[in-house]
């Protein structure tokens, strides 16, 4: 099989490239075994980045909503903000109170798209905060972050209650964020409660496992902000990730998660995050 990814931006991707090139697994494609060692590996390694940089957010606002520093950062793991405590600071403070001073500054971290999805985003965010309680402290049990999350998606699922700007991946996002500030909890992880965000890279990742043959369906499309999505699109895709984490044992759905998100990342800068760890692939 010809390699499925144009001008790959990672290790990742590359080393996928050559197993596609070797062939020998379904379809002439790559070997389900090794690909599913390096989306372990990978996907283990920016998780261990993740967490580090949510519990440094978390800890920088001890008295912040943590729901609200967890959703911050969700926007920068999104593409739409630079990481930067003064941008979590900023914010936090119009997810708390919609002021123009911190939405002007929160904007001033944006990257290609602009600050307006930042800015609606956290004015959907409010909205939704402002709707939707929840927890006091992050959950400390994966029933309980399910429980939480069904909580925030009641009215998301709904296309005329839902503030605009809530797609699904702001619906699924803080919940991922939040999931990474318990290491020891992300990794007993074995089924989509709570589910994680379906769109983006993770649906990019998703289409070329397919078309490598490695997942039987293609995954359903979902978008990145406002844009309509049906919400069954958030559990399709997650079984997806579902059917591969039974192919490979010593990992979790949120390392299966970041391993495809880097497989279908067109970020050039995805590179340096396994780097900066200081660790090497295996081949």
């Amino acid at each position: 099989m010809k390699a499925l990814i144009s001008k790959p931006v990672n290790d990742l991707q590359r080393q996928f490239n050559d197993l596609c090139e070797k062939g020998g697994g379904v379809k002439g494609g790559p070997v389900r075994g090794k690909t599913l060692d390096l989306l372990k590996f990978y996907g283990q390694t920016l998780n261990k980045g993740a967490s580090e940089e949510i519990l440094e957010h978390l800890a920088a606002f001890p008295v912040a909503n943590p729901w609200h520093v967890c959703f911050a950062l969700g926007l920068c793991w999104g593409h739409l903000a630079q990481v930067d405590l003064t941008f979590t600071e900023a914010a936090v403070g119009a997810l708390e109170h919609i002021n123009d001073d911190d939405l002007k500054t929160a904007g001033s971290f944006c990257l290609e798209r602009g600050p307006e999805p930042i800015i609606n985003s956290l004015r959907g965010g409010n909205a939704l905060f402002r709707r939707v309680v929840l927890p006091s402290s992050l959950p400390d049990t994966l029933e309980r972050f399910d429980r939480a999350q069904q909580r925030w998606l009641g009215p998301i699922v709904h296309p005329t209650d839902r503030p605009p700007y809530i797609g699904s991946w702001n619906a699924t996002a803080m919940f991922m964020t939040a999931l990474f500030a318990n290491p020891a909890l992300a990794a007993t992880q074995m089924e989509p409660k709570p589910v994680l965000p379906p769109g983006g890279p993770i649906f990019t990742g998703l289409s070329i496992l397919h078309d490598a043959g490695l997942v039987t369906t293609p995954p359903d499309t979902a978008g990145i902000d406002g844009a309509s999505f049906e919400p069954g699109v958030l559990y399709a895709n997650n079984s997806l990730l579902q059917s591969l984490l039974a192919g490979c044992t010593g990992w979790s759905l949120t390392d299966v998660h970041s391993g495809v998100y880097l497989l279908g990342t067109r970020h050039q800068a995805s590179n340096s995050w396994i780097k900066a760890k200081g660790v090497t692939a295996p081949t």
